[in-house]
């Protein structure tokens, strides 16, 4: 059990730490230089594994503006957020909407805030300018919104925990939900909402989305807690998540 906050931590330090970077627009290269850190140390302490010592580490966080003290500073006052994961269709919307309602907490997509935050459509994110693109923009809004005092009940994108620093962001800073489901379940609830694309484009569709769900199952589990939702209504599992908190 210490052994998995302790990596928790450093997990949660270093995505502070390039969530700063990239902030200043730098490269790590550009940081290394900057404070006599190799780029392949700042490499591992961005991703959890450097064990940095408190002079290097000082160095690090003024080169990028800021003081030890503030990246250590892994949790924010008040309540933590609430982070609904789990594959399109696992119903973070509808029981985001509803958990947020029976909380008094504000209601947050966060794909939506990455739509706002760059005046582009998600779709167009990505062709225009790429993953790696989506990746630090997905980052940098989270960090914003895990860092507002007001309460929230928070849907990401799917593919978030795909990122190791970002999903390492997220877990420190907020009560991470796993919704998980059947894969038939995610496919029902997506075509019930209207979305016949899956079907009319892609005739593998559903083995590919019984893949997905698959690769990122160990992923998913590494939430604070998993909540089945497959033959639930909402209420019900709105109901267990609020027991739980």
């Amino acid at each position: 059990m210490h052994y998995i906050a302790h990596v928790t931590f450093l997990e949660s330090v270093g995505a502070a730490v390039r969530t700063q970077r990239e902030r200043r627009g730098w490269s790590r290269r550009e940081l290394a230089a900057t404070s006599g850190v190799s780029e392949r140390f700042l490499a591992q302490l961005e991703t959890g594994d450097g064990n940095i010592s408190l002079r290097r580490f000082a160095e690090v966080a003024h080169s990028l503006g800021t003081t030890p003290a503030a990246l250590l500073a892994t949790e924010p006052a008040g309540d933590k957020p609430i982070a609904l994961l789990g594959v399109r269709g696992a119903g973070k919307s509808t029981i985001g909407a509803a958990l947020a309602k029976k909380l008094d907490y504000r209601f947050v997509e966060l794909d939506q805030e990455i739509e706002a935050a760059t005046g582009l459509s998600l779709g167009d994110v990505f062709t225009m300018h790429g993953e790696a693109y989506y990746r630090r923009v997905e980052r940098e809004v989270l960090a914003r919104l895990l860092a507002e005092p007001t309460p929230t009940v928070l849907a990401t994108g799917g593919s978030i925990v795909n990122d190791p620093t970002t999903y390492a962001l997220l877990r420190s800073r907020a009560r991470t939900i796993f919704l998980r489901a059947k894969p038939e379940d995610h496919w029902n609830r997506v075509v019930a909402q209207g979305d016949q694309r899956p079907m009319a484009e892609n005739p593998h569709a559903f083995e590919e989305l019984r893949g997905l769900i698959a690769a990122r199952s160990k992923l998913y589990a590494r939430a604070d807690r998993t909540i089945e939702t497959s033959g639930r209504t909402a209420r019900q599992v709105v109901a267990e998540i609020a027991g739980a908190l």
